[in-house]
């Protein structure tokens, strides 16, 4: 018996019908079997409503948001697929040191810092880098590594990796919405 068919036995007016007659009880059965599927159905469909659980209706979702960003090169595990939707759903713009940290914080990298490399002049302390003119034009996006791990697990499809490292996608939107007199550099600390 099904979920549903116990649901209309118990909308049965008591006194009319007999809810365990063959007759009655084969038209609940079937009745109540569509409606399971139904069920099924629908929390299927809800699912696919949010980008953090959609499986099927991950394609139109990319599709709509420009998304595998032509620069990744590799196959990415639905988890890394998933990440980068969300992030690009939710990532407003910006070119500051608080954006690239938020934008690798929602792309699965919490604690991710940003070095800049000013140019030594006169004013500087002892200890600072010897840093050129050139140097003031590059900037370190530190990642940490326990941030873009990604596991095999029972979600994983059947040909991901069993474990991966370094982020193509992350690379890629952080150099396309870089400013662009600066130079990126990626560091897995």
């Amino acid at each position: 018996m099904s979920g549903h068919a116990d649901v209309l036995r118990q909308c049965l007016p008591l006194v009319s019908y007999d809810a365990n007659a063959p007759g009655l009880s084969v038209e609940l059965n079937a009745v109540g079997k569509q409606l399971d599927k139904a069920q099924e159905y629908a929390d299927q469909l809800l699912a696919e409503m949010f980008p953090s659980s959609c499986t099927v209706s991950l394609p139109d979702w990319e599709r709509n948001y420009g998304l595998p960003d032509p620069c990744v090169t590799i196959d990415q595990s639905l988890e890394q697929r998933r990440a980068a939707l969300e992030s690009k759903i939710n990532t407003k713009g910006g070119q500051s040191i608080t954006y690239f940290i938020a934008l690798a914080e929602k792309m699965g990298y919490p604690g991710a810092t940003v070095e800049e490399f000013p140019m030594f002049t006169c004013n500087s302390a002892m200890g600072d880098a010897l840093n050129s003119e050139d140097d003031g034009f590059y900037w370190q996006l530190n990642l940490p590594a326990a941030g873009g791990v990604f596991f095999f697990t029972c979600n994983s499809e059947i040909n991901s990796p069993l474990q991966s490292w370094g982020d193509e996608a992350i690379e890629c939107r952080v150099r396309k919405n870089k400013p662009a007199h600066t130079n990126v550099i990626f560091a897995y600390p």
